[in-house]
């Protein structure tokens, strides 16, 4: 299992490890041992982590509740209290120690201080309003992402993962477009490339 770290921040890579479509989800967080790995290989958290299955219910609570505030913010609702309660808590702690060596930045902690990491993230991401959060426009996908890109005109959340399936499904929708006469191939490929 490989996990993505796509979206510019930890919070919304927690949420990413719900697989690509929320209406036939894919856990990738399915056992302690998973979030161990998925922290490990996150570069802002620590090296090691042991965790249980109350530290995985913790992570799997967290995820949730930043993907309901992130769409609620995409949505311009309110958020959700409950979900607030949840994210602020996660907040409130001791976050992992840095430390600096010949080989570089070392982060430590345990598991609680690396949900603290998380939890911080999603609080910077979601309270300024002038991040560019957007939701991959590939037709399925539900990953949430930070648009850094010049003229924040990024469509996907990854060229590997969405992108190049775009492209290709338009690609091949303009040929089979071309056998049938110009207008048809115009039209298929720009409903595919907008998600449409």
């Amino acid at each position: 299992m490989r996990f993505a770290f796509v979206s510019g921040n930890p919070a919304l890579d927690l949420v990413g490890t719900v697989g690509y479509r929320r209406d036939e989800p894919v856990d990738l967080l399915d056992t302690p041992a998973a979030l161990e790995r998925w922290v490990l290989e996150c570069e802002e958290l620590p090296d090691r982590v042991t965790a249980d299955a109350a530290d995985l219910a913790s992570a799997l609570r967290l995820r949730e509740a930043v993907h309901r505030l992130a769409l609620d913010r995409l949505a311009g609702r309110p958020f959700a209290s409950a979900e607030l309660d949840v994210v602020n808590s996660a907040a409130a702690g001791p976050v992992p120690a840095v430390e600096l060596g010949d080989g570089g930045l070392r982060r430590s902690g345990d598991l609680r201080s690396a949900l603290v990491q998380v939890a911080r993230s999603a609080v910077a991401v979601l309270a300024d309003r002038s991040v560019p959060l957007k939701e991959c426009g590939r037709a399925g996908c539900t990953r949430l992402y930070l648009d850094r890109s010049r003229g924040a005109r990024r469509a996907w959340c990854g060229m590997d993962a969405c992108g190049n399936r775009v492209k290709a499904a338009a690609y091949r929708a303009r040929r089979q477009a071309a056998r049938q006469g110009p207008e048809a191939a115009d039209g298929r490929a720009e409903r595919l490339e907008t998600g449409g």
